[in-house]
């Protein structure tokens, strides 16, 4: 990478997504998960959603609060951080979603559960995926909560049947005045493309990011028809991620002060070879047959390319990183698995001791996507300190 890349932000804003070369990589993944000792959990907290979309998946919700006892969760969460801890991990990533997490009766008693022990480990960062339904006064309490965490992002659903505009982004420039990074995932549907793209205007305008995707078939393994050659363009490239909330903050003066990581992350993601000359808002790493770089903001990008077929990759769900869902507790790999699970939120689980290949047609999420992976045969390495590939696993 030159120097003039390296000075000019306005070339990471410019970057042209279609010029990765899909079809000739050996890895990717989020950088996080590549360059630190991060464990992540995605917890489905359960399947009620206080909204009925029309366009919504009928297994993606239910009018049943299906929610587990908050102990059961507590004691959950101390069981997988002493299993992540025993692999070497203890940096900590959990990303709560539903259904509509926040109506867990112990959403934030959870949240508070995991900044008693930030202290004892390496980092700590927190995620929501919301229709950002709960009032004010409750995101509020949210962004108090959350402070004691190394990060805290918000990744918000809009949905036009059910929510008012103008009180959505509000509350979410509340959340961004108080250091929580934001983003609005929209799926911008064919026959309703001019629609939901002026509603992703009007959020880019109010200084909110937001990632656009297309619509995909049930089962994730392809994007549906409909959609022009400029709309499918928009969707690859449209709308880079931008530092909003650092920007806010600045206009606002709110000052949040946040825990310092035992070691700086900067050091660490240097050391383990991530290039910090690539600005953080560049989530998703890639790696070519040559040994090149290539860069993404957002992992639900990836849909938009049909990048998402990973059968036979070495991957590491279940090593580094779970998904608990409900109705069952069950405790997976990743979303996409068809494999047995780990286990299960009653009756235990045992987490894999290295990375195993992918045994999955396609990755249904974006979360799955995203997950540090190598291409059959690939001598690189995907965690810190990785050795395993020199094996043949």
């Amino acid at each position: 990478m030159t120097k003039e890349i390296q000075k000019d932000a306005n070339y990471w804003s410019q970057y042209d997504f279609t010029e990765i070369p899909y079809h000739d990589l050996v890895k990717v993944g989020q950088r996080t998960l590549l360059y630190r000792d991060l464990f992540s959990v995605s917890w489905l907290l359960g399947r009620f959603c206080n909204y009925k979309c029309s366009y919504c998946w009928p297994y993606a919700r239910s009018d049943r609060k299906d929610h587990r006892p908050t102990e059961l969760c507590l004691a959950t969460i101390d069981e997988i951080k002493r299993q992540a801890r025993d692999n070497g991990f203890n940096s900590f990533h959990f990303s709560l979603s539903g259904g509509e997490p926040t109506f867990h009766p112990g959403y934030l008693d959870i949240l508070r559960h995991l900044a008693d022990d930030v202290g004892n480990t390496n980092y700590t960062s927190v995620h929501m995926t919301t229709n950002m339904s709960r009032n004010l006064k409750w995101h509020q309490e949210y962004c108090d909560t959350v402070a004691a965490f190394h990060r805290a992002s918000i990744t918000a659903s809009y949905h036009s049947e059910y929510a008012k505009k103008d009180e959505f982004a509000d509350k979410l420039l509340f959340c961004m005045e108080h250091d929580v990074q934001v983003t609005i995932n929209m799926v911008l549907v064919p026959e309703w493309f001019d629609r939901d793209w002026e509603n992703a205007m009007y959020f880019h305008n109010r200084g909110i990011n937001v990632t656009l995707k297309p619509q995909s078939d049930p089962t994730a393994s392809f994007v549906v028809k409909g959609y022009t050659d400029e709309q499918l363009a928009i969707m690859r490239n449209g709308m880079p991620q931008r530092a909003y909330t650092d920007e806010i903050q600045k206009e606002t003066g709110v000052k949040v002060v946040r825990p310092k990581p035992h070691k700086s992350l900067w050091t660490m993601d240097a050391e383990n070879g991530d290039d910090k000359n690539v600005p953080p808002i560049m989530q998703v790493e890639f790696e070519d047959s040559t040994g090149k770089k290539w860069y993404m903001d957002q992992a639900e990008r990836f849909n938009a390319f049909n990048f998402n077929k990973f059968k036979g990759w070495e991957c590491t769900s279940g090593f580094k990183g779970i998904v608990i869902r409900e109705p069952d507790g069950t405790i997976k790999r990743s979303y996409s698995c068809s494999d047995r699970p780990l286990g299960f939120v009653e009756g235990g689980f045992r987490l894999f001791d290295s990375p195993r290949p992918c045994i999955s047609d396609s990755c249904v999420s974006s979360a799955d996507s995203k997950i540090p992976k190598r291409a059959p045969g690939a001598q690189v390495p995907i965690y810190p300190g990785d050795q395993s590939f020199k094996f043949g696993i």
